[in-house]
């Protein structure tokens, strides 16, 4: 190797620490929005997918963190927005992290994978596309990724905030 250079394992640590120090700044960031708001809640901190992933959970009145999760979540990403931007701030890179409150978009995650693999199936059955409603960015990676592993393949037509999955045949 030449100076000034890497080796793939080194730049596997490297990103892996980076993520790291973007769920701690990112956790920071929440806790101090908890006690702002005065609400309950522990941080737990992973990194998935080549990406930071951060949560929070309570044991206690579920129906606090209700309030940031907000109708369809649209609270929950509004924050993970200004997450992103806390965690830019102090780092200078822009951010790809996931937050989850309260199991939100943990179950969103797996109510959408069955619905796509329910559209797979519709079209294997079918052999015609299957629209489905719009979706944010999130939901429609989720989507094309069980559309995926049903061995069909998906695309995203329209314009945000109406943009949504069409699943073709094979």
């Amino acid at each position: 190797m030449t100076e000034g250079t890497t080796s793939p394992a080194a730049e596997g640590v490297d990103t892996l620490s980076r993520l790291e120090q973007e769920g701690e700044i990112a956790a920071d960031y929440l806790e101090g929005l908890l006690d702002i708001a005065d609400l309950d809640g522990d941080i737990d901190m992973d990194v998935e997918a080549d990406r930071a992933a951060v949560s929070i959970i309570s044991d206690s009145n579920s129906r606090d963190l209700q309030k940031l999760v907000g109708r369809d979540g649209e609270v929950l990403e509004a924050l993970q927005e200004l997450t992103r931007l806390a965690v830019h701030r102090e780092t200078g890179d822009r951010s790809r992290l996931m937050l989850d409150i309260g199991g939100y978009r943990a179950k969103k995650r797996t109510e959408l994978a069955a619905l796509g693999a329910k559209a797979a199936d519709e079209v294997k059955s079918t052999g015609a596309p299957v629209k489905l409603d719009p979706m944010t960015p999130f939901e429609r990676k989720v989507v094309h990724d069980a559309v995926a592993a049903a061995g069909l393949r998906s695309e995203s037509e329209g314009e945000e905030p109406q943009r949504f999955v069409v699943v073709l045949p094979a």
